[in-house]
């Protein structure tokens, strides 16, 4: 696959929010988006990855970025975040330069200095000035040089609105630009629409799950085309849910990337419990997940449950044998591997298996192409009368055996709803019909209505009326 396939693309003007750690930039994202979207906590360096989400700000759509902070020390991962923070920068139309109101350190004025090339697009944003009182500390820093600057407190909301009026005036021509073009139509809505159950697919999201070291940040810079996420051999770097964007053969494509996600016993701090639940949350914003498996160490107990989650949320599912070129090359390994899936995960024996390697962009092509016949399959409606024509085939051929002198039938079938997918069977005595005829009912729907690679529902309901066939 070539880079010239994934296009990412900068649709809005973009706001980052950047300083050392810990002095409220995630506070101050999640009070601009009026959501709790990045992780807060007084640890220093909770936020790793950028974190961005669309804001709208008086009408305008702006991409907001939560940085994971500047941080020359020695701490875990400090120079990567500080890395990933300036790729991001470099990016920014407005930079957020927050700084703690209370003290003005040397590592801050380090920090000043490292940030002096953008001062053209900086406001410099003081922090934790609770109350009109403490205004008077804003003169500590207002010989930097910058001429931008205000005085907030993220966590109570104070002068919030100041800042964001400050913000619209340096994207005054960003936001005349978006106003006469497209600036923001975003077809991206939680729910679900009638245009999304239409043959043409224009948008798939997606989230990638897994165990901890699987590739899954891998995947996304892959996929995305851009640095994203930071990759490390060491478990538990991903915490927050980081989100991309790309197209791929004319198709927009949202993708989540996840924190791995491992047994309960070994979630030892706060700030992975919350990341643990966010990813299982990433399952309901997906149409189809990504289960990245390692194929080196295989399929383990955490993996299922992870997939009793995907199914019993309706989701499509793909499993990713990640880490393929680093297995031994034997004759039929695929086949052996994919049988060794159905034998030991039964709950996921209807979904496509895809071997891949992140590092290498090896599969990528296959990857995409399955995971549009799944979304495809998502959202396909069969009709009552096309549906009732084929279970009274799949009756006459193998009728619904009696019990203890009990006759039962099968009145009607319909399809109740797509994504998830649910089939009703009205009978004629719904207690103790047969679990084995609605399996069988269940693969007769699969193969005639090609529904091989989801998961869907048949249920039993008792027949008062038939309706009228669509």
């Amino acid at each position: 696959m070539t880079d010239s396939e994934f296009i990412s693309s900068k649709k809005y003007p973009c706001v980052v929010i950047a300083g050392r750690p810990n002095v409220g930039k995630s506070t101050l994202f999640n009070r601009l988006l009026r959501q709790r979207r990045s992780i807060t906590d007084p640890v220093p360096g909770v936020t790793r990855d950028p974190v961005s989400s669309i804001w709208d700000l008086d009408g305008h759509k702006i991409t907001l970025t939560d940085t994971g902070g500047i941080d020359y020390s020695d701490a875990d991962f400090a120079s990567l975040i500080t890395d990933k923070s300036f790729q991001t920068l470099e990016k920014g139309d407005v930079i957020l330069l927050l700084l703690d109101g209370k003290e003005l350190t040397g590592e801050d004025e380090f920090v000043i200095q490292k940030m002096r090339r953008f001062t053209d697009k900086i406001i410099l944003v003081i922090n934790k000035l609770d109350s009109p009182e403490k205004d008077d500390l804003l003169w500590n820093f207002k010989g930097m040089g910058f001429s931008r600057i205000v005085g907030i407190s993220s966590s109570q909301g104070r002068n919030i609105d100041v800042l964001t009026d400050e913000i619209k005036k340096l994207l005054a021509d960003r936001f005349t630009a978006c106003d006469d073009g497209d600036n923001g139509a975003d077809d991206d809505a939680d729910g679900q629409n009638e245009d999304l159950v239409n043959a043409r697919i224009s948008h798939i999201k997606l989230s990638i799950i897994g165990k901890p070291n699987t590739g899954k940040s891998t995947l996304l810079n892959r996929l995305t085309g851009d640095d994203r996420s930071i990759v490390s051999d060491i478990p538990g770097t991903t915490r927050d849910v980081i989100e991309g964007t790309f197209s791929y053969r004319d198709i927009k494509y949202t993708v989540y990337d996840t924190a791995g996600i491992r047994r309960k016993k070994k979630v030892t701090d706060d700030i992975e419990y919350y990341s643990v639940n966010r990813a299982i949350g990433s399952i309901d914003h997906a149409e189809v997940v990504l289960l990245m498996i390692d194929s080196l160490e295989g399929l383990t107990d955490q993996d299922k449950k992870i997939a009793y989650q995907i199914v019993k949320k309706g989701r499509g599912v793909v499993i990713v044998l990640n880490k393929w070129d680093m297995m031994p090359h034997t004759p039929n390994a695929e086949r052996a591997m994919r049988d060794r899936l159905s034998f030991l995960f039964p709950i996921l024996d209807f979904a496509p298996v895809v071997t891949i390697s992140a590092r290498e962009g090896q599969g990528i092509d296959k990857l995409m192409d399955t995971i549009f016949k799944v979304r495809r399959q998502l959202f396909t409606r069969i009709s009552t009368s096309e549906l009732n024509k084929a279970v009274r085939e799949w009756v006459d051929d193998y009728p619904v055996p009696s019990a203890k002198g009990i006759r039962y039938k099968i009145r009607y079938a319909t399809q109740a709803e797509v994504f998830p997918s649910r089939f009703l069977l009205f009978v004629n005595r719904p207690e103790r019909f047969p679990d084995a005829y609605v399996s069988y009912i269940k693969n007769k729907i699969r193969k005639r209505f090609r529904l091989t690679m989801i998961p869907f529902e048949v249920e039993i309901r008792e027949s008062v009326s038939r309706p009228r066939e669509e």
